[in-house]
C-alpha cells in the first residue's frame, strides 16, 4: 500500500512538473513566496502538506497533497483558492459575500473563490458559480 502511495504521489509530481515546463513555471521553495503569501499559507493551510510551490512571470502557486490550490500575485496576496471538495476558509471570504451565500444558498459551502480586478467569482458545492462586481453585487449566476 505504502509503494503504491509512493508510485501515485511521483507521478503527479511527474505530470505536474510536465505541466510547469510547459508553463514556464518555476519551482520554488515555501521560503521564497512573499510574506504576505507564507502567512497566509500558515493561517489557513497549516495542516495542509504542500506538494508544490511554482512561480512565473506574474504569480505564485502552491499545490497541496488533499487537492488544494491557492494562487498569489507578486505582492503575495491571493487570487484564487480552489478547495475542490472542501470548503474555502471563512476568513478569506469576503462578509458580503458569506451573508449572500449564507442566507440565499442555505447548507452550501464555497470550494472556489476567484478575485479579479472586476470583482470575485465563487463556485459552490452545489455547482452553482456566482459572479459579484466590485460593489458585491451579483451580476451573473451559472449552473
Amino acid at each position: 500500500m505504502k509503494n503504491l502511495k509512493f508510485v501515485m504521489l511521483l507521478a503527479v509530481m511527474l505530470t505536474l512538473s510536465f505541466n510547469l515546463k510547459a508553463d514556464n513555471d518555476q519551482v520554488i521553495t515555501f521560503d521564497q513566496l512573499p510574506a504576505t503569501a507564507q502567512g497566509l499559507l500558515k493561517q489557513y493551510f497549516a495542516d495542509k502538506v504542500p506538494l508544490i510551490v511554482t512561480m512565473d512571470w506574474d504569480d505564485y502557486t502552491i499545490h497541496y497533497q488533499s487537492g488544494e490550490k491557492v494562487e498569489f500575485n507578486k505582492q503575495g496576496e491571493w487570487k484564487e483558492v480552489n478547495c475542490r471538495v472542501s470548503a474555502v476558509p471563512t476568513g478569506l471570504i469576503p462578509e458580503q459575500i458569506k451573508t449572500h451565500i449564507k442566507t440565499t444558498f442555505p447548507g452550501t459551502t464555497i470550494i472556489n473563490i476567484d478575485r479579479g480586478r472586476r470583482g470575485y467569482e465563487v463556485k459552490l458545492n452545489n455547482g452553482l458559480e456566482i459572479e459579484y462586481n466590485s460593489a458585491f453585487q451579483v451580476i451573473d449566476i451559472d449552473d
